[in-house]
């Protein structure tokens, strides 16, 4: 593991390197804050399971625009650098939310300034995610410079990056794991022994510190001839006709014929594709024009991609299956707490048992599953999650008690297989995403659908919410909660009856 590190040192810097696992591992701490701002809401302003669950799922949605950051990173660059500034923004952003919550009482205790505080976190947080992944993308590309000997140097170290580069993507994810774990278990034994706004002002350290630590990284400021590409390759990939084939997933240039019969369509399009490109950046053209014909181009971009039913049926299905299944996450929390009696140390616990479960769910994808096809391993993951959820309905019946079962071991076996299962059914979605990715847009169109999954999340917490409050689901009043759960367990079962959505021949490894 040494020599691994000590490569990819090499390859990347130790600056770059500190920076992305600090970033990650954040990323995987904020469970420490949040596991008290759940408490802050059910045990300081007494909110009920439904309104809490609200507050939750208005705090989360930056996380379901993350495609506007990078569109905005990409298009319009502050002093001449599109990513250093961005991530200091976004820090500050991930920063001064949780000071302002640990110093002001008033702002914390009001359920409104606590709602816009969290959501204005999250959209730091949200933010530096899609900022230190663009930078990752970067790190492994080419970028050309001046000179024979530079670029056969460039071109060297190119190489070592590329071949690297899954293992800085498993170092991130290895950084955010720990992070999830130290956050849990920290985050349960100091909700017992300090106070909250304690918690939040301790959260801020390491924020604090990835500020400091942006200012380790070098970015060299955009040139004007730099701009120009960039606006030009926005068009060279809208005009860049390419459909996907379902079976094969690759990416295969439309006909002569087709362009032929669509030649006076085009020639008009390209005819005023050209007279922007014959125009150079500094003569006559204002900055906001610029930023705003790159923008136009990249959204034309997203907007063309979205128009090929091999790309938007399976994000349809994977949007679906979050909002046609009630989440009631947030219930259950309550339902533990209060009626349960479990401690705030011991629900740390079985989040920790849950980032095993998602590794342990990462390992049995990665072993047993790649070759499937997607289809079955979506069948399985939520026939799997339908049984797993009965559980719940056991714990809730109190049946679990009668056959001398402990709540304590119902909850972290049920931690742990929903988070196993959940990552057997989110593996094949970050597989897919990648196959429909078609060149040019690749990080954009990306985000955009790690975007759609986490919109379909948040809808599917408003739709608990609902849930929670039609069948007056309250704290201390959990007469309903097995009726919940009975409906969550059959809407299961409707993504099941959409899996034509899914292409047909996918399967786990990525064409």
């Amino acid at each position: 593991m040494t020599k691994g590190l000590k490569q990819l040192r090499a390859a990347f810097g130790a600056s770059f390197l500190w920076l992305v696992c600090l970033i990650y591992f954040t990323q995987g701490f904020r469970s420490f804050a949040w596991t008290a701002v759940s408490y802050q809401l059910k045990d300081i302003l007494k909110l009920s399971p439904s309104a809490s669950q609200f507050v939750f799922s208005v705090a989360f949605f930056p996380w379901s625009i993350k495609p506007l950051y990078g569109i905005v990173s990409d298009c319009i660059p502050i002093g001449g650098r599109k990513r250093v500034p961005y991530l200091i923004l976004s820090t500050i952003l991930s920063l001064v939310p949780w000071l302002i919550l640990g110093l002001s009482a008033y702002l914390r205790n009001s359920r409104w300034h606590l709602t816009i505080f969290l959501t204005v976190q999250n959209l730091g947080s949200a933010m530096a995610d899609v900022v230190i992944d663009a930078m990752i993308a970067e790190a492994v590309r080419f970028e050309k410079d001046g000179g024979l000997r530079a670029l056969v140097e460039q071109q060297n170290k190119e190489k070592l990056r590329a071949s690297f580069a899954g293992d800085l993507q498993s170092l991130s994810w290895f950084a955010m794991a720990f992070g999830g774990i130290c956050g849990s278990l920290l985050g349960g034994y100091a909700l017992t022994n300090v106070e909250i706004a304690t918690i939040f002002l301790l959260f801020t350290v390491l924020p604090a510190v990835q500020l400091l630590s942006c200012g380790l990284i070098k970015e060299n400021p955009l040139h004007k001839n730099d701009e120009k590409d960039h606006l030009e390759g926005n068009h060279l990939m809208n005009s860049n006709s390419s459909l996907i084939d379902e079976d094969s997933f690759t990416v295969k240039k439309l006909s002569k014929r087709t362009s032929r019969r669509k030649k006076s369509h085009k020639s008009r399009k390209k005819t005023d594709v050209a007279s922007d490109r014959s125009r150079p950046f500094w003569e006559g053209d204002r900055l906001v024009l610029k930023w705003f014909r790159s923008l136009k181009n990249a959204i034309y971009g997203l907007y063309q991609a979205f128009q090929q039913p091999v790309i938007w049926r399976p994000m349809a299905w994977f949007f679906l299956a979050h909002v046609t299944v009630p989440n009631l996450s947030t219930v259950l929390f309550y339902y533990q707490t209060e009626f349960l009696k479990l401690e705030a140390s011991f629900l740390g616990t079985s989040r920790v048992v849950g980032w095993v479960g998602l590794m342990i769910g990462t390992f049995i994808y990665n072993r047993f599953f790649k070759t499937m096809k997607l289809r079955k391993i979506l069948l399985f993951a939520h026939v799997g999650l339908a049984l797993l959820t009965t559980l719940d309905m056991i714990l809730v019946s109190r049946i679990n008690v009668s056959f001398g079962i402990s709540d304590k071991v119902m909850v972290l076996s049920g931690s742990a297989l929903a988070d196993a299962i959940n990552q057997l059914k989110f593996m094949p979605f970050l597989i897919l995403s990648g196959q429909l990715c078609p060149p040019g847009i690749e990080g954009t169109l990306f985000a955009l659908f790690m975007s759609i999954n986490n919109f379909g999340s948040t809808l599917g917490s408003f739709v608990g919410a609902g849930l929670a409050s039609f069948l007056n689901i309250n704290s201390g009043s959990f007469d309903n909660l097995l009726l919940g759960i009975a409906i969550q367990v059959v809407c299961i079962f409707i993504p099941v009856a959409l899996l034509f959505l899914i292409p047909k021949e996918a399967t786990g490894i990525s064409a």
